[in-house]
């Protein structure tokens, strides 16, 4: 049984007064190839998200359809939402965990509500001053997160999709969104790796070291 995920956190931090509260969360961070990007949601205080929501889960238990429907979904009825990103250089220059932590922060700037408390699934972001709650499996339990995780995979799928795919085609990546597939190992061993793949990643350092 899929478990859902519920508004237990969201409700305790509205009884303290948190009101807008930000939920966070990534997704590309394993992929080899494209950027890793992060979505942010600030939900309204209304018991009745978890009807109007209800198809909502972690975005790697549901379906690209499923997907695409419950982002409409968050995007009509959340009080803000916003999608940040790093690139392949700057997974390449400061690491994934750095390069993720600055896809998180570029979308809280760019949410057009402040927040006042963030929820994230493992993640921690030292440099931000708002209170913070960071947890494992956050996109399971936490609404806000589980539709922060949709809009991070979403938009992150169609860049790979309308954008990678097309200027590089012939790896596939409209199939596997950069990750290692087998279809994407065997375009890298056919065609080497190309400007978006992350150089520093071992299957990559890998194949340079062929060439």
């Amino acid at each position: 049984m899929i478990e859902k995920p519920t508004l237990d956190l969201e409700k305790a931090l509205w009884e303290q007064g948190f009101f807008y509260i930000a939920g966070i969360d990534e997704a590309g961070r394993g992929a080899w190839a494209g950027p890793v990007m992060a979505g942010a949601v600030i939900l309204p205080v209304d018991q009745d998200l978890l009807n109007i929501m209800d198809g909502v889960r972690d975005s790697k238990q549901m379906t690209a359809s499923e997907r695409d429907y419950m982002t409409a979904v968050i995007m009509e009825h959340a009080l803000s939402w916003a999608v940040g990103s790093a690139d392949h250089q700057e997974i390449d220059q400061f690491g994934i965990l750095p390069a993720t932590r600055l896809a998180m922060e570029r979308a809280i700037q760019g949410l057009s509500i402040k927040p006042q408390y963030l929820l994230l699934d493992y993640v921690w972001l030292p440099r931000q001053m708002t209170p913070q709650q960071s947890m494992p499996k956050g996109d399971v339990h936490s609404l806000s997160i589980a539709s922060a995780s949709i809009l991070a995979k979403v938009f992150r799928d169609r860049w790979m999709t309308n954008e990678a795919a097309v200027r590089y085609p012939v790896y596939g990546f409209d199939q596997h969104k950069g990750y290692g597939t087998q279809l994407h190992q065997s375009r890298l061993e056919e065609y080497g790796p190309c400007e978006i793949h992350r150089k520093t990643f071992h299957p990559i350092l890998k194949d340079l070291s062929l060439y």
